[in-house]
């Protein structure tokens, strides 16, 4: 049985985790993975070095576990805009509209997602290839669930469900994203590449009658 000790224990030792994350994103953004010190992310978390050493093992163990607690953001952002469109709806091309532009706003939103794409990016020789892969994976993995049942229920003919997935970010979000500027875009412009990228989308996975 958990003891109060017990309890306060662990939760001091979610907090340090916590500010050691923190403190290792700021710099790493600020100052770059190189030039970033251990000692450095412990004087700004408030936590000895050794700290630093026995949660995480080494640097770039630490670069890693930035990467993944801040892709979670990234995760629950796919969860809520399933839940919020993709779960019922009465017309799958608005509902897959209204999903992609919910995820534009959130991710244009959100600190989180522009810290780990900005290191995604720069830091690519200090994080390993899974990363990458699983990464990719994880955010896919919801959506191609919802993509096998709209199959089973004849919305859509998904014959592989995963490159299904990666033809409809492409042609959705990746493309807004991937815009010379896509910052400067303004609502009605991103609705537009949206809604042209789903309806390309369905119209090569319609179901076969």
């Amino acid at each position: 049985m958990d003891t109060i000790e017990n309890k306060k224990i662990r939760k001091g030792s979610l907090d340090k985790r916590a500010k050691i994350i923190e403190a290792a994103r700021e710099l790493f953004l600020s100052e770059g993975f190189n030039q970033s010190s251990v000692d450095a992310v412990a004087n700004r978390a408030g936590v000895s070095k050794r700290t630093v050493y026995d949660y995480y093992g080494d640097k770039q163990h630490l670069l890693l576990a930035v990467m993944e607690e801040t892709s979670v953001t990234v995760l629950n952002m796919i969860e809520q805009g399933i839940s919020d469109h993709l779960l019922e709806f009465d017309d799958l091309e608005q509902a897959l509209i209204l999903f992609c532009e919910q995820i534009v706003a959130s991710a244009n939103g959100s600190s989180d997602y522009k810290a780990l794409i900005r290191l995604a990016m720069v830091e690519v020789a200090n994080l390993p290839e899974s990363f990458y892969e699983n990464m990719d994976q994880a955010t896919e993995e919801s959506i191609i669930k919802r993509f096998i049942e709209f199959g089973k229920n004849k919305l859509l003919d998904i014959p592989d469900p995963r490159m299904a997935v990666k033809h409809f970010v492409a042609l959705t979000i990746l493309l807004v994203f991937n815009q010379p500027k896509p910052e400067a875009l303004d609502q009605e412009q991103v609705k537009h590449i949206i809604t042209e990228g789903v309806r390309v989308f369905l119209r090569a996975y319609a179901p076969t009658i």
